[in-house]
């Protein structure tokens, strides 16, 4: 099923209209959803929706929340997102870090208590495009355990994203989002809804064996996902529980919470034109992004990319071309409108 993006966020904030949310809120979450499929994290897009709408249903996730500030001072704000949508949580949780940068060169806030952040790069480039440089560490409490410690086959940890973003002057900001784990659980939904292998050694199952199946990670008793880079991976993992979890107040990986999906976020907001000009700040980037360029190519016909290039060029071409869904995904859609009442080609 190939499908326009304006056609596919239209739909995808009826439902959520549907399903109870404010049209302010429906199409935000319809924006952020589309918007990841268009730069090709299909594992964070409109695969999404059902899983919303059941959450939404079953009380797990609250429409039209607003975050609540715990504690605050000059530069930095403890924030609780009530267990609103992420999208929504997220977005206020940024604001605010980027007014408090502004103002004051360097900002924190610790969120807690939020629904699915969605893709955490959305994040980074909304300050980005404020001129700020972010930093993000994120865990998931409770619903969200899925990955084995290195060394171990249970899972014990969440998939621990850390995004940054640099803005850039003259292109698109520099953006760098990545999990800590060897793949977002996600993108095995996708593999199994469009019937194909997950990437070798990304996947164990509940013996510890490697597998490409993601039948077997969704399997009783369940697989788990890998951390990266082995010990390293797992370390950065063990530092995003800690960051977005126990800082926050949210509380790091635990299976006691394992009724709904917590998102925590630590967020560091810089304003480089407190530390240096922004003329000059611009300049050594460019610098530095021309000499890593002139190395020699692995492959003559090759490029070499700076983070974020490849998501801008998914998304001229998506843009362009539509959003290819899998069949599977397209009938959930479906499914999940019909079930509100609307009627969907």
């Amino acid at each position: 099923m190939n499908i326009q993006p304006d056609r596919l966020r239209s739909l995808v904030a009826s439902i959520f209209r549907a399903a109870g949310c404010q049209p302010a809120e429906a199409q935000r979450v319809a924006l952020r959803l589309t918007e990841a499929n268009l730069v090709g994290h299909d594992s964070h897009g409109v695969i999404r929706v059902a899983t919303y709408v059941q959450w939404l249903r079953a009380g797990k996730v609250l429409a039209d929340r607003s975050m609540q500030i715990v504690v605050e001072n000059d530069a930095m704000a403890v924030v609780d997102g009530q267990y609103g949508f992420g999208q929504t949580i997220g977005e206020q949780a940024v604001r605010l870090g980027i007014e408090k940068c502004a103002r004051h060169g360097v900002s924190v806030i610790a969120l807690r208590n939020s629904g699915h952040l969605g893709r955490i790069g959305d994040w980074p480039l909304m300050a980005a495009e404020a001129g700020k440089m972010s930093l993000h560490f994120v865990n998931t409490t409770g619903a969200g355990i899925l990955v084995a410690p290195f060394g171990g086959i249970n899972r014990r940890l969440s998939a621990n994203p850390i995004a940054a973003g640099v803005p850039l002057a003259g292109r698109r900001p520099m953006l760098l989002d990545i999990s800590t784990c060897t793949l977002a659980e996600g993108k095995i939904r996708v593999a199994l809804n469009k019937g194909v292998a997950v990437p070798e050694e990304c996947i164990i199952d509940s013996h510890g064996q490697p597998t490409t199946d993601p039948k077997v990670f969704y399997g009783t008793p369940p697989g788990a996902i890998l951390p990266i880079a082995g010990h390293k991976g797992y370390g950065l993992a063990m530092l995003c529980e800690i960051m977005a979890g126990a800082l926050t107040g949210g509380g790091c990986s635990d299976p006691a919470k394992a009724d709904r999906v917590i998102n925590g976020m630590l967020s560091i907001y810089l304003d480089p034109s407190f530390f240096q000009s922004d003329a000059d700040f611009q300049a050594d980037i460019a610098r530095f992004i021309a000499w890593v360029k002139s190395s020699e190519k692995t492959d003559p016909n090759g490029d070499i990319l700076i983070p974020g290039d490849i998501e801008d060029r998914t998304k001229d071409k998506r843009q362009r071309d539509g959003i290819e869904l899998d069949a599977t995904t397209w009938a959930q859609i479906q499914g999940t409108a019909r079930s509100l009442g609307l009627n969907v080609d």
